[in-house]
């Protein structure tokens, strides 16, 4: 049996390389990020997925699933890249306030679909992440605060098995693997569709206010007082930005889930600080929720990394301004706490994130750049050492990380533990396996 038998058993398109289209087709979203894989397949429905497994697990392959290649690894050599972009349906049933996605569906396209109806998911900051994989690695986005991880909203999976066998797994048919499923990653089974639950959204405030660099101080400033009593409906980031060719700015990027009017009293801090660039604050329809941070939205080369704080104070905040921001892009600082601290909230695998604050710290990726990017990032983390966790949110990892840098010893074992039991032939393997 050979790669190229894979054609007799997928309807949709399969690419081999030196195929017309393999070399985009196995791009990740992540220009640095390379893919050296036996075949692209893009399944054109879950039966193709099915008939990929049987085949791989006959032909002891393994295959690795993106839906657009957000979060990709690049430790992905000799498998078999299953694109699963067509499987993108959405479905609200408003009554039910839930969401059946396909798993190639976008965070765009549910934010559509159950904004008109003063609906949310629990959407991250770019539009254009692929539902599934966010949520199968926990998910941290604008709306954590208030609901916890976007795997706590799961209500059931869609899968194909090891053996090539299509199920649906919830808390009560398998309770270990629906576990594992909700922030354990894709190690256990192929997704081929979710049921998420909404939640109500009537108003949503909020939008970015940017003022020049030398206003950071100030801006950092109203963040710690802002965060240090915001409700769970307000989540406030805030980030230095040096873009190629522009002048430094300091930001802050603000979410209120809730009527504009407590929104604005709740903000009334920011309006002290003077010489505002731009604001951009207001009602913000659920459809332009990515509107708020502006992340590309065109795969691009960057190098990212990402630590969770055990605080921010004062002293912190001297470290973050003492030097410039350049050669990154961006220094960004999330607020977190509120349901997202809370145990046992219901979010599977991924668990309580106990830290209050997320650091994230993007560069260019380019050839003449991506050394001093790095070195940047390793500064501005042993700047903070005092600071800084040492375990990072599962979604976030880069390339070179782990799995083991996300979860605790007990949570990893488990994983492990089912790993082995439900893929004991690795016909699966997540972007960061936990057996890796």
């Amino acid at each position: 049996m050979t790669i190229n038998d894979v054609r007799g058993v997928i309807k949709g398109r399969v690419l081999l390389p030196g195929d017309d289209g393999f070399e985009q087709a196995a791009t990740a979203w992540n220009l640095t990020v390379r893919q050296p894989v036996a075949a692209v397949v893009e399944a054109a429905d879950a039966d193709d997925v099915a008939a990929l497994v049987r085949y791989a697990r006959r032909a002891g392959m393994t295959v690795t699933a993106q839906p657009s290649g957000h979060g990709a690894s690049g430790d992905v050599e000799g498998l078999i890249l299953l694109r699963t972009g067509l499987l993108n349906e959405v479905e609200v049933r408003e009554r039910e306030r839930v969401v059946r996605v396909g798993a190639g569906a976008t965070w765009g396209q549910v934010l559509a679909a159950a904004g008109p109806l003063g609906l949310t998911g629990l959407a991250g900051s770019a539009p254009g992440v692929g539902v599934t994989g966010y949520t199968l690695g926990g998910g941290v986005g604008w709306f954590s605060r208030r609901h916890g991880l976007a795997s706590g909203s799961v209500r059931a999976v869609e899968i194909v098995d090891a053996d090539g066998e299509p199920g649906r797994v919830t808390a009560e048919s398998d309770p270990e693997l629906f576990w594992a499923l909700r922030g354990g990653g894709g190690d256990f089974a192929l997704v081929t569709a979710l049921e998420l639950g909404l939640y109500p959204a009537p108003s949503l405030y909020g939008g970015r206010v940017i003022w020049p660099e030398h206003r950071a101080r100030e801006v950092y400033e109203a963040f710690l007082e802002i965060t240090a009593e915001a409700p769970r409906e307000l989540s406030v980031w805030v980030n230095r930005l040096q873009s190629p060719g522009a002048p430094p700015m300091v930001t802050l990027d603000l979410a209120y889930l809730g009527e504009a009017g407590q929104g604005e009293s709740l903000l009334v801090r920011i309006d002290k600080i003077e010489g505002a660039i731009s604001d951009s604050r207001g009602v913000v329809p659920l459809a332009d929720l990515g509107a708020i941070a502006a992340e590309p939205t065109a795969p691009a080369p960057s190098i990212a990394r990402a630590e969770l704080l055990t605080g921010l104070d004062a002293d912190a905040v001297e470290l973050l301004l003492a030097k410039p921001v350049a050669p990154l892009v961006n220094v960004q600082i999330r607020h977190l706490g509120g349901a997202l601290a809370e145990p046992g909230g219901g979010a599977g695998a991924g668990g309580a994130v106990a830290e209050p604050y997320l650091l994230g710290l993007v560069g260019l990726g380019l050839p003449h750049t991506a050394d001093a990017t790095r070195a940047k990032q390793a500064e501005v983390v042993a700047d903070l050492e005092p600071y800084v966790a040492g375990r990072k949110p599962y979604t976030l990892l880069s390339p070179g990380e782990t799995a083991a840098e996300s979860f605790s010893g007990g949570t990893l074992a488990r994983l492990r533990e089912i790993k082995r039991a439900r893929d004991p032939h690795n016909v699966f393997r997540a972007n960061y396996p936990v057996l890796g």
